[in-house]
């Protein structure tokens, strides 16, 4: 036992807790029948000795008994003092299940509390002189105590003397594995997990375990041992000082194969990647040496990526199970814990397309490192969406590789928890502790690991407390910043010597047949090593961690360059308008206001028109029906946060009953999800990439709140999105729909949908005269209230940008190059960019692009500026003429007006995109310039379309050439389409800018600075003259 200064001793009965006991025994001498019954039958037997009654139940019994086999039975005094007692060591034994890890040897080095907590817990038993704590004393030790039915230490015994009690929780509490799992508010698991390490003699192996367990940790470190000789002055980040965590994933998967699991995706950090790769995936060790060659050229366009990034993709034979097993490691950044969100969205959708609604063919293993696990809030986020119903994996396991170090900063400095684990604890997931050098002791943990997540579909934490041998990276001296650590880990022996010698002391192994083990491993990497001096070329295709068989030809390229039209038949329009405008399901009663959106719904139908929110049902609806799966997920996104949308009814009678038209579409269609997401951002748009990786069959829709919401998910934006493809040849068709628009604080139709619902028609008709008698003559606007919503308002000048300038900053078409045009240009021009930014103007437009986004031989991820005033703007409606069969997508609408008529009479040439086109076409009507001034709208922004535009700038020779938005000049799109219009006039003409000034703040918080900043631009838009005499 553990030595410390004594704590001053303190009764565990005493107070309240004493005075009950004593209370409750007098008042049964007195009265019986004033005591529950259980105790009532608990005294009686003390007391008159009785020695079995058949019909008592067998805890009680036992009591009895202990009472008479200490001479109690007819003495209150002595009695009361047996329950104290009893009472005393059913304490002890929770508070050793409780906090015994606080004195567990955790740490390999013997120098650090893996907990940064110095103190020892005063109700552990450390010294003997403690069990005052408790009221008990060193005399008690050989007493014999009855066991509570919460703990299993005593095996098949049910009872222990204190002696043997303390031992046997020393001995699973507080040696090398730490539990922390008290906290779980489920007794069956609680139950299951002390049952699991309680039990006497549980962590037992067989030799033939030893043996395999030795061979794993060989191939480990003599791996990590091979790239040093190799590649001494090379960065790696190799595994060395968590050697053992190779045979610990080998085991977890294992364990998931012989339960069932079939499909394992896995994320993790750069440390050991190489590692895992060739000794847990099995990728080929010729195709992980060749990337240390400085000569290896690339065969795949993109930039690629460091070999320590790279994912993978296998399939094999599991050879304990002697089952198949799908491993992915998936690819990830330099952004520690990024992936994390990826993987958990990309096991949802494997799980989805099987029907594996249960998590049992497919999961996930996590790896984290100590300081990113504590220190990165995406790792929060992740375990948030770990219980909700449309992103649940059923359990993940995840393994902490904790090198008690963070690059070089200690964990006192890099964490306020007392464990880089303790996140875990706000989802109930339970944390196993080990001791890094203890191997058998970290299998046993990973199959109880694996076992808990199959058993219970819950996360669960394997703490990995180990070291790290080198620096950082291989060129790193950590001796700077931790010198008495590293002086430690200089003479710390290796985990394979001390295993080895201990698995050769007790004769599981000879030193002839380890010898040969090294021997034969060495050998296959000698082998492997000449054979990559053959690979000259690089394929980064090879490393495809998420390939989609069929999709593209055999060499990975797509098996046309072209697009098919995009509309669809009237008779598909006015089925999925019907549908949309009605209630599938009988007897459910929907909110009066949704009512007269459903009927607003129905009369757009026959009228052959579409707004915002219906064309969206059409789009989705159609590809419903070609068995594409949509999801369209959010925060808000099932009504829509501007009350647009209502995919999901509620039954105003009936508690948590729902329904979902968009299901109700066709018999055979392919299943329709939406789903309010957490408040994240970060994480569930992590989740959504991943979801769309698993298939090209699927359109996977993300939508934040407000455009600008995107800015706390910028790390998926940057380093997965944008280029995803050009590091890993990864293709994702993912759709971000950003609400976008400089709306000002409009209060004279700041109204809320919440007020508007409730409110009878003869109410609504009442505001509509109050606000015709105050000057506001909208009508188109007025009608919105008649569909019980009302207008978008702000909550804050940051909400009107979705910061398109970001998007077109990190294109990557050249603004330079004027390209060649074919017949594929468009599709052709797809195909090389790297997304896709569109600002639609009209419903039609967007029904169009969605539907582009599946019937494109290839995936790009398509970010959509998406509307708010427009959603119910009178004149923002589309025809079902602009969406029947051969119709497509406009990348750009041109002029169709009277300036289009007489193009040489035209002076100038307004271009745009989104919404302010209809503050232009209001302004330019009231100017009666319709003749002189042309506006064309650009729907597609990226990649620019560089031919359509050319055929729009030699229509009108003669015209100044305007750039018109309502963003400010330094966002926006200006410095995004002012060099490529330049580039199309070979510098010839100059394109003018017409919007509002710089400014640091997305736009104003003050609704006349807004109204005056509108009204000087589209002055400035229509004075033919503002340019004369000025120079570009």
């Amino acid at each position: 036992m553990r030595r410390s200064p004594p704590a001053p001793a303190e009764p565990f009965l005493s107070g309240s807790n004493s005075s009950y006991v004593e209370e409750m025994y007098y008042a049964w001498l007195e009265n019986p029948k004033s005591v529950h019954k259980s105790w009532d039958l608990f005294f009686r037997n003390a007391n008159i000795g009785q020695a079995h009654d058949p019909h008592l139940p067998q805890q009680l019994e036992r009591k009895a008994s202990f009472l008479q086999s200490h001479g109690l039975a007819q003495t209150p005094g002595k009695a009361e003092k047996v329950v104290e007692d009893h009472l005393a060591v059913q304490s002890l034994i929770r508070a050793y299940q409780i906090r015994g890890h606080h004195v567990a040897q955790l740490d390999p080095l013997g120098i650090l509390d893996a907990d940064l907590d110095s103190f020892i817990p005063s109700d552990l038993i450390t010294t003997i002189d403690k069990l005052g704590f408790y009221g008990l004393h060193e005399s008690d030790l050989d007493k014999v105590f009855q066991l509570p039915t919460t703990t299993f230490i005593g095996g098949n015994e049910n009872s222990l003397s204190l002696r043997e009690i303390i031992k046997r929780l020393e001995h699973t509490y507080c040696q090398h594995i730490g539990l922390e799992f008290m906290f779980i508010n489920d007794v069956e698991q609680c139950q299951w997990i002390r049952q699991k390490f309680e039990t006497p003699g549980v962590m037992k192996f067989t030799n033939e375990e030893k043996r395999t367990l030795l061979a794993r940790l060989v191939r480990s470190m003599r791996f990590e041992d091979f790239l040093a000789r190799k590649w001494s002055s090379e960065k790696r980040f190799g595994l060395e000082g968590c050697e053992v965590m190779i045979p610990a994933l080998k085991t977890i998967i294992d364990k998931s194969s012989e339960m069932g699991i079939e499909y394992v995706i896995m994320g993790m950090p750069h440390r050991g990647r190489l590692n895992v790769l060739a000794n847990v995936i099995r990728k080929e060790l010729e195709q992980i040496f060749c990337q240390f060659d400085p000569k290896l050229e690339a065969a795949d366009e993109g930039s690629g990526d460091v070999k320590y990034h790279l994912g993978m993709y296998h399939e094999r034979i599991n050879r304990v199970t002697n089952k198949k097993i799908t491993l992915s490691l998936m690819a990830n950044p330099s952004h520690l814990e990024a992936v994390d969100p990826v993987v958990q969205g990309k096991t949802k959708a494997e799980q989805f397309y099987r029907g594996d609604t249960a998590g049992k063919k497919v999961m996930s293993i996590l790896l984290h490192g100590d300081a990113a696990f504590a220190g990165q809030g995406v790792v929060y986020e992740t375990f948030h969406l770990s219980d909700l119903p449309s992103y649940t994996t059923n359990g993940t396991i995840h393994v902490v590789v904790n090198n008690q170090i963070g690059f070089t900063t200690d964990p006192r400095m890099a964490r306020s928890s007392p464990y880089p684990t303790d996140v875990a604890r706000v989802v109930n997931a339970p944390i196993f502790h080990v001791n890094a050098d203890d191997p058998e002791a970290v299998m046993y943990v990973c199959n109880v690991a694996a076992e808990w997540r199959n058993t219970f579909n819950k996360d669960v934490v394997v703490d990995l407390v180990c070291y790290r041998r080198r620096g950082h990276n291989e060129m790193d001296e950590p001796m700077f910043t931790q010198p008495l650590m590293y002086k430690q880990i200089h003479k710390q022996v290796p985990v394979l010597k001390k295993y080895a010698d201990k698995l050769i002391a007790d004769g599981t192994v000879t030193l002839q047949e380890f010898e040969e083990e090294i021997a034969k491993y060495d050998r296959i990497c000698e082998e492997a090593y000449a054979r990559s001096k053959d690979n000259k070329i690089l394929h980064i295709k090879h490393w495809l961690d998420s390939p989609w068989p069929g999709f593209f030809n055999v060499d990975g390229e797509p098996k046309s360059m072209s697009c098919p039209p995009t509309g669809i038949s009237e008779e598909l329009l006015t089925h999925i308008g019907n549908v949309a405008s009605s209630v599938p399901v009988k007897d459910f009663k929907i909110h009066s206001g949704l009512s007269r959106i459903l009927r607003a719904r129905l009369e757009m139908t026959k009228n052959r028109v579409v707004d915002w929110a219906l064309a969206e049902y059409m789009a989705f609806g159609s590809v419903l029906k070609e068995g594409i799966h949509v999801r369209l997920s959010g925060q808000d996104v099932e009504r829509g946060t501007f009350s647009h949308r209502h995919h999901v009814l509620h039954d105003q009678e009936v508690d948590k009953r729902t329904c979902v038209p968009m299901n109700h579409l066709w018999e055979q269609q392919a299943p329709y999800t939406v789903c309010n997401s957490s408040l994240s951002e970060y994480g569930v748009l992590g989740f959504e990439l991943g979801f769309a990786m698993a298939s090209p069959n699927a359109l996977v829709c993300w939508e934040a709140q407000f455009g600008d919401f995107h800015n706390t998910a910028q790390c998926i934006i940057d380093q997965f999105i944008s280029s995803g493809q050009a590091k890993w040849v990864r293709h994702n068709g993912i759709v971000l729909l950003l609400p976008h628009g400089m709306e000002g604080m409009d209060m004279k139709r700041k109204i809320t949908d919440s007020v508007m619902l409730l409110m009878p028609d003869i109410v609504l008709a009442s505001i509509y005269v109050l606000l015709v008698q105050n000057g506001y003559n909208n009508v188109g606007a007025l009608q919105e209230i008649t569909l019980g919503t009302a207008s978008e308002t702000a909550d804050g000048p940051e909400h009107s940008s979705a910061r398109p300038e970001r998007f077109l900053q990190m294109s990557n078409d050249d603004s330079d190059a004027y390209p060649e045009f074919s017949e594929q240009f468009e599709v052709s021009q797809l195909y090389d960019c790297n997304w896709i930014v569109v600002n639609c103007s009209t419903p039609a437009n967007y029904f169009h692009v969605l539907r582009r986004q599946i019937l494109l031989p290839f995936r790009k991820p398509l970010i959509v500026l998406t509307p708010k005033s427009l959603l119910r703007h009178p004149e923002a409606k589309s025809s079902f003429d602009e969406m029947v069969s051969g119709t497509t997508f406009q990348r750009v609408i041109p002029e169709n007006g009277p300036a289009a008529q007489a193009p040489q009479e035209v002076k100038r040439v307004i271009f745009c995109t989104g919404k302010v086109y209809y503050d232009l076409v209001k302004e330019r009507k009231n100017q009666d310039l319709e003749k002189q001034v042309a506006i064309t709208r650009l729907e597609q922004i990226s990649p620019f379309p560089f031919d359509l535009l050319k055929e729009e700038l030699e229509k009108y020779p003669s015209a100044d050439l305007v750039w018109c938005q309502e963003e400010h000049k330094n966002s926006g799109y200006y410095d995004y389409v002012k060099p490529r219009f330049r580039t199309i006039v070979n510098h010839t003409r100059p394109i003018w800018y017409v919007g509002r000034e710089p400014a640091a703040a997305a736009a104003t918080g003050n609704k006349n600075m807004h109204l005056v900043s509108l009204r000087r631009f589209l002055d400035t838009a229509f004075n033919l003259e503002a340019f004369e005499g000025k120079t570009f």
